[in-house]
């Protein structure tokens, strides 16, 4: 039997971006998919899994195991940057994240300082939606 793939979400802070994510994805997702969260802290995994995430941990060490085991993962680009997410992501949790083999949907933000050329600006429930469609069109191919 083939195991289910992992669709992991990952926040930080207030987990606002985080719990969107899950809201939109969730009903959309494969029968073979799972939805895990992970948070940079309780309260970020807390927020998401309130929003119907089935699982969910928190830390640094929830980050790194679970960023290698993903199949497809989906946050705000401050997920890959050492220090993001106001100094939430430690370097460990952007390497893991950034390397893992996982295809990474990314939610541009300038409040992290990184502006990515060619990615028009609108708001954030705009890249919340398109990153839903981007996952959902990942997941069935």
């Amino acid at each position: 039997m083939n195991r289910p793939r992992t669709v992991l979400i990952l926040d930080g802070q207030g987990g606002g971006v985080g719990s969107r994510l899950v809201k939109l994805l969730g009903p959309r997702l494969p029968e073979d998919c799972r939805l895990l969260c992970v948070g940079t802290n309780a309260a970020a995994t807390a927020a998401m899994l309130k929003a119907g995430a089935a699982q969910g941990a928190a830390g640094e060490n929830a980050v790194v195991y679970n960023a290698a085991r993903a199949d497809v993962i989906l946050g705000p680009i401050g997920a890959i940057l050492a220090n993001g997410i106001l100094g939430e992501v430690s370097p460990a949790m952007a390497a893991a994240v950034s390397g893992s083999g996982a295809v990474k949907i990314l939610i541009p933000s300038s409040s992290c300082g990184v502006y990515v050329a060619g990615v028009e600006e609108c708001r954030l429930e705009e890249y919340i939606r398109r990153a839903v469609e981007l996952a959902v069109r990942e997941l069935g191919r």
